[in-house]
């Protein structure tokens, strides 16, 4: 099994670099296609498109029994207790943007429980890895979560769901209250590179709420591997979690609403 593991770990992350480098032959570029999904917030490229088009038939070719899923186009099933969560361009706003954080990243999951994470930034060329019990690592170095302790010297991220035009429960109550606490609050635009920052300690936290399998799963290995601990703080809007280290987030949670945002009328 560890070989298979390493094996695993070793196509991913071949697989992400080739992802990345489709990503970046569009970037900037002219013929980005940029279309919209579920509201005009939530956007969709050729390079998202060509991205996991291009992991799904490497995973095919290579591990033809293995389930995915991507965020494109859903669900693939297998026939064995693998499965691959892929979210071939995270970021795509930023990517749209011309804006340079934006990532690959490719969740391995084994009956259930991820054991291998890859995110990889392409522009900045940062590749994040991690194999469940052997640590996390930033372009072959290990990484660990920060150590501070204050909550006023810590720096922060998150983000907001793509409803929020038509949904008040989208966690500008939550900014509110945590943002006098801390010495800033980031806004990178990347689920899975905010959790890589935290595991590597660029970020002492980072909370969201509403999100996805694809945009998490890899990310909370790598966290968890690095030291961190992930808390879920609501279980009624999608994947609603903070990341941290164990003091970071014992001091942030009782910040975080639990419930839905109701506006006062």
């Amino acid at each position: 099994m560890e070989k298979l593991i390493n094996d695993l770990l070793h196509k991913a992350t071949e697989w992400a670099r080739e992802a990345g480098k489709i990503q970046l032959r569009y970037f900037r570029g002219k013929h980005l296609d940029i279309q919209t999904k579920f509201n005009l917030h939530d956007v969709v490229t050729i390079a998202d498109k060509e991205s996991e088009k291009y992991l799904i038939e490497q995973i095919n070719k290579t591990f033809p029994g293995h389930a995915i899923l991507g965020e494109e186009s859903g669900e693939h099933t297998g026939t064995e207790d693998f499965r691959w969560v892929i979210d071939p361009l995270d970021g795509t706003t930023n990517y749209s943007q011309g804006l340079p954080i934006f990532s690959v990243s490719i969740g391995i999951q084994y009956k259930g429980d991820t054991i291998v994470g890859v995110v990889y930034a392409p522009y900045l060329d940062e590749l994040y890895t991690a194999i469940i019990r052997k640590g996390a690592f930033l372009n072959g170095l290990p990484i660990q979560v920060s150590n501070k302790k204050e909550l006023d010297r810590s720096v922060l991220s998150t983000g907001f769901p793509i409803d929020k035009d038509r949904n008040p429960d989208n966690n500008a109550d939550n900014l509110i209250r945590i943002l006098p606490h801390v010495r800033g609050i980031r806004r990178l635009g990347s689920a899975a590179y905010d959790l890589c920052c935290v595991a590597s300690g660029t970020l002492d936290g980072y909370w969201e709420l509403d999100l996805h399998a694809w945009d998490v799963c890899a990310g909370e290995l790598i966290v968890k591997e690095a030291g961190g601990e992930i808390r879920t703080f609501r279980n009624d809007r999608g994947i609603s979690i903070l990341a941290g280290s164990k003091e970071i987030v014992r001091q942030i949670l009782p910040q975080l609403s639990e419930r839905p945002y109701r506006p006062q009328i």
